[in-house]
C-alpha cells in the first residue's frame, strides 16, 4: 500500500507546483504590465516658433544649433545665390554673409559651437570647386585638407574639431575628420561617396553616403571608429543624418515612395521618430538638435519655398502618426546646385 499512497502524494505535489507556478507566471506578467506604465512614453517635437531671414523670395535653410540657441543656416535668394547667416535665441539674424574668397555666389553657413564658431563651405567660380572656412568674430580663415580638390566642412564640435566630406583627386568622395589639427579619411564599404555632417564632443560622427545605385543611407561613427549602417527608416527611400548632439541624440529626414520627405529623430536607431511640419508641402527637414533638446529644421510651403523652424524634443503619450501632407510634394523653389552635399 505505501507505494500507491506515494503515487497519489507525488501526483498531488505535481499538481500543487503546476498551480503555483501557474500562479507566479501570472504575477509575473501583472507586474510587468503595471511597471510597463512607469515607462518613459515616446518622445514627440513640438514647434515654437517659424523665421524667415529677411527679404522678398528668399528660401531659409536653416542647419545646426548650438546650446544656447545660436542657428547657423543659409538663405537662397531668388537669383539662386546662397550666403551664410545667424539667429539669435531672441529672433535676431546677422547680416548674410559671403566667403571672401566666393567667386560663385555660393557661401553655405553649416555648422557651430559653443564658442559661436562658425564652419562651412565656399564655391570658386573659375574651378567650380568647394574649399572650407571658419569664421569667428568676423574673421574668415580658409580651410583646404591635405590632397583633397575639393573640402566641404559641415559641422564643428565644442573643442573645435570638424568634419566633412573631401573629394580626391580621382574623383572619389570620402568623410574626413580634422581632430586637433590631425585628418582621418574614411567611407562607408560599398559607398560611392561618404558624409561627416556632424561631431559630438566625444568624436561620435552622424552623416550619410550614397551606395551604388544612387541612394542615400544614413550612417553612425563610434568614436573608436566602428561604422553602423545603413540607418534608415521603415519605407524610407532615401535617408540623411544631419546633425548629433552630446547625447548622441540624432534628426535628419527620408523620402518615402510617395515622394514625401519626413524629418526624423532617434535616441537609437532601433526607434525612429518620424515628423512632418503641419501644413508642409510634402518636405519636412531636421537638420540641427542642441544639448537641451531644441530642434532646428525647415518645412517647403505650397509655393516650394523654404521656411525655417525651432522645435525642441519632449515626451508625450505616443509618437505622432505619420501625417500625409494635404498637399501634393513640390520641388524647392530655388536651385540645387549640382555636386553640393544635402542641405
Amino acid at each position: 500500500m505505501e507505494p500507491k499512497v506515494r503515487e497519489k502524494f507525488n501526483q498531488k505535489e505535481i499538481t500543487t507546483t503546476k498551480t503555483r507556478n501557474l500562479f507566479m507566471n501570472i504575477l509575473g506578467i501583472f507586474i510587468a504590465l503595471l511597471l510597463a506604465g512607469t515607462v518613459a512614453p515616446a518622445a514627440t517635437i513640438t514647434v515654437l516658433e517659424t523665421f524667415d531671414f529677411p527679404g522678398t523670395g528668399n528660401n531659409t535653410l536653416p542647419q545646426k544649433i548650438n546650446d544656447g540657441g545660436l542657428i547657423v543656416g543659409i538663405v537662397v535668394d531668388s537669383a539662386g545665390v546662397s550666403k551664410g547667416w545667424l539667429r539669435a535665441r531672441s529672433g535676431n539674424f546677422s547680416a548674410a554673409f559671403s566667403d571672401p574668397n566666393d567667386t560663385g555666389n555660393f557661401t553655405e553657413g553649416r555648422g557651430i559651437n559653443n564658442s559661436k564658431v562658425v564652419n562651412g563651405d565656399y564655391l570658386d567660380g573659375a574651378t567650380a570647386t568647394l574649399h572650407g572656412y571658419r569664421l569667428f568674430h568676423g574673421t574668415f580663415t580658409n580651410y583646404d585638407a591635405p590632397n583633397a580638390t575639393q573640402t566641404i566642412p559641415l559641422g564643428i564640435n565644442n573643442v573645435g574639431d570638424f568634419c566633412g566630406s573631401l573629394v580626391l583627386s580621382d574623383g572619389s568622395q570620402v568623410a574626413f575628420l580634422n581632430l586637433s589639427g590631425n585628418v582621418t579619411r574614411f567611407s562607408v564599404p560599398g559607398a560611392t561617396a561618404s558624409l561627416a555632417y556632424s561631431l559630438n564632443s566625444s568624436n561620435q560622427v552622424a552623416g550619410y553616403y550614397i551606395d551604388a545605385a544612387g541612394v542615400t543611407h544614413g550612417f553612425l561613427r563610434a568614436s573608436d571608429g566602428t561604422l553602423s549602417f545603413p540607418i534608415d527608416p521603415a519605407g524610407s527611400t532615401g535617408s540623411i543624418l544631419f546633425a548629433n548632439n552630446d547625447a548622441n541624440w540624432v534628426v535628419g529626414r527620408y523620402t518615402d515612395s510617395s515622394g514625401i520627405t519626413h524629418g526624423l529623430f532617434f535616441k537609437t536607431p532601433d526607434t525612429i521618430l518620424t515628423f512632418d511640419y503641419p501644413g508642409a508641402a510634402g518636405f519636412t527637414s531636421l537638420n540641427g538638435v542642441n544639448q537641451n533638446g531644441y530642434v532646428s529644421g525647415r518645412y517647403l510651403d505650397s509655393a516650394g519655398i523654404a521656411h525655417g523652424f525651432l522645435g525642441i524634443i519632449s515626451s508625450g503619450t505616443a509618437q505622432p502618426e505619420q501625417r500625409k501632407s494635404p498637399v501634393k510634394p513640390v520641388k524647392p523653389a530655388y536651385p540645387v546646385r549640382l555636386g553640393a552635399p544635402a542641405s
